[in-house]
């Protein structure tokens, strides 16, 4: 059985027993799942002690999480669960969190040992990067949870909806996925600089277009783009002029910062896996910025992330 392996850990400024609290009472968990904001009408089931939960639906699967031990380690508490799946494949998973002091507050270390069914032997490597992912989607909620009261980001399921015909000026990119938010606001900053003198073109939303992603290797290639009404003159080497043609996408609007995008495109990705909706693999998904950081506060930004569709 191809044996799974995951880690994540993050800073939380609280002291350990503030969180220590919400992670030991499942009834504090929808707030901060990585998974259940897929599916907010899943069947959610948790005792009335907090110590066990169950749940069932169309894109989460089906499955019980059971906290085994409560324990103190030196400085650290340590809390242990049992976690079983029932779908979409019976599987079984042994599940901690690790609190830890530290002098800027408390590092929590999120663990699972698991194993795949033998003949998924070759998803071993992509599935512990999607749960990596999926581990530090919860992680950056359950801080934000602790350290502000809120969380800043909701999905509205917008569905299936037309894209009209849109030209873009952009900048093609390559980079590690750690350092996507770098580029990006590099890439936008050169192409407002360059549209600037563009007097007689109508400049329009921010957009990017998302090409590749890699999660095994960690790679992103992208492009950042400005939707504009003709194509400008004198364009740099670097930049191009292209355009997204007419078509029906499947839109989720995110409301909130960007770093929790990953909660759109997951349950996108997760609707698509499951064939709620039959992707256009001929074109590639994109996100549209409705409003940017230079008008708004981050829980206010408005994205829209859309899949082309058939």
């Amino acid at each position: 059985m191809p044996k799974l392996n995951i880690e994540k850990s993050t800073l939380i400024n609280a002291p350990i027993n503030d969180i220590y609290e919400t992670l030991s009472n499942f009834h504090k968990w929808q707030a901060w799942s990585p998974w259940l904001l897929m599916e907010v009408n899943a069947d959610v089931n948790v005792d009335e002690d907090g110590k066990h939960y169950r749940w069932e639906g169309n894109r989460v699967g089906a499955g019980n999480m059971t906290v085994l031990s409560e324990s103190d380690e030196g400085s650290a508490k340590v809390i242990k669960y049992a976690l079983n799946f029932l779908k979409p494949w019976k599987s079984y998973a042994d599940v901690s969190f690790v609190l830890s002091p530290t002098e800027n507050g408390t590092k929590v270390s999120w663990t699972m040992d698991s194993s795949l069914p033998f003949f998924l032997f070759w998803m071993k490597k992509p599935t512990e990067a999607f749960v990596g992912m999926d581990y530090q989607r919860g992680l950056n909620m359950l801080k934000e949870q602790i350290e502000d009261g809120s969380i800043k980001s909701s999905l509205s399921f917008v569905g299936e909806t037309n894209f009209p015909e849109t030209s873009y000026v952009g900048i093609k990119t390559t980079c590690d996925v750690e350092d996507i938010s770098t580029c990006m606001a590099r890439d936008f900053t050169k192409l407002k600089d360059f549209l600037k003198d563009a007097e007689d073109n109508s400049v329009g939303h921010g957009l990017s277009i998302y090409h590749k992603w890699d999660i095994v290797k960690g790679k992103a290639e992208y492009t950042a783009a400005i939707a504009v009404s003709k194509a400008p003159s004198n364009l740099p080497n670097d930049i191009v002029y292209s355009t997204i043609p007419h078509t029906s996408v499947y839109q989720i609007t995110h409301t909130g910062d960007y770093k929790h995008l990953g909660n759109a495109w997951t349950t996108l990705y997760t609707m698509e896996r499951n064939k709620e909706i039959k992707c256009n693999k001929a074109m590639h998904p994109f996100e549209i910025y409705e409003t940017s950081p230079d008008e708004v506060s981050a829980g206010s930004l408005i994205t829209h992330v859309c899949f082309p569709t058939k």
